[in-house]
């Protein structure tokens, strides 16, 4: 069995899966599933190598693209989109670019990842520099549209790293190329399936990772959320009692008064300051809630 184009080989425990009943094709999946973080965690030093580096791109106001074709570009824009909300970050910071646009989120479209000039073309259109990192997501390791997307990134200074569940192919462009061999598929070549799983595990470390650093948190609470509907505020509402000690209603009318700004609402009662006043502090201490505490002044 060749171990370069392993999501292409056959998986013998689903050989005979169209025999098995729906209880016994069920626990075939969830026994491959079970395999997938084993192997995510094999390839941990290689994440974190990649996300330090990255870390250092925001803080020198670079973006991070992730760049993919079908099922590993959807998951790629899906990540992207939940950054806003989850952490407060300007949308232009963390985007998913899929090849075939934003149509091929809901249709295939057969032939966008075969070619390598739009894939460059994307980098220019976006005015990608060396201050951005763009992350590329195959799961064959040869999806043209990605490696030329990264083939001009690495050409205009960006940093460059590439997902991939197959063999590291040797490319001189990837800084940081991140392996996670998940092995045969429970149905032949579907790679939405264990490799689509690696992905998404993936990504939810790189970007949550990437946020802890720049401060979006408070040991596991999410203190950089802005409430902007009814679960938001009442979430907020509940990170700022459980900080503040205050109860559950005075803790909404003081996320209130900081216009859903559950950061600012901490620290305007932590300080006992104003609005104004909180910002400029929050600045000051580029976002660390725990550095602004520890202070005390």
């Amino acid at each position: 069995m060749s171990w370069e184009k392993f999501t292409e080989q056959q998986n013998l425990a689903s050989e005979n899966i169209d025999q098995k009943s729906t209880f016994e094709i069920l626990e075939i999946i969830n026994a491959e599933d079970k395999k997938v973080s084993d192997v995510v965690k094999k390839s941990l030093s290689k994440i974190e190598k990649f996300i330090d580096v990255l870390v250092e791109q925001f803080h020198n106001g670079g973006r991070l693209f992730y760049i993919g074709s079908g099922t590993s570009g959807r998951l790629g824009v899906l990540d992207a989109a939940e950054c806003p909300p989850t952490f407060r970050t300007d949308a232009r910071m963390v985007q998913g670019v899929i090849a075939g646009g934003y149509d091929a989120l809901i249709h295939s479209i057969e032939g966008a990842e075969d070619n390598m000039c739009d894939g460059k073309n994307i980098i220019l259109d976006y005015n990608i520099t060396e201050k951005d990192a763009v992350l590329g997501i195959t799961a064959s390791s040869s999806t043209p549209y990605v490696l030329g997307a990264l083939e001009q990134a690495k050409c205009n200074n960006a940093l460059t790293g590439l997902i991939i569940c197959n063999s590291p192919p040797k490319l001189q462009y990837i800084d940081h190329m991140i392996p996670i061999i998940v092995g045969p598929e429970v149905i032949t070549g579907s790679t939405r399936m264990k490799a689509g799983t690696a992905t998404k595990m993936v990504l939810n470390m790189i970007t949550t990772t990437s946020m802890i650093k720049l401060n979006k948190t408070f040991g596991n609470l999410m203190v950089d959320l802005r409430a902007s509907n009814e679960k938001l505020w009442d979430r907020g509402a509940r990170v700022v009692s459980k900080i503040t000690n205050l109860d559950y209603n005075d803790a909404l009318q003081l996320l209130q008064s900081a216009n859903g700004e559950v950061k600012t609402a901490i620290v305007m009662n932590k300080l006992n300051i104003n609005t104004q006043d909180a910002r400029y502090k929050i600045s000051k201490y580029k976002g660390s809630l725990r550095a602004i505490l520890n202070s005390k002044c």
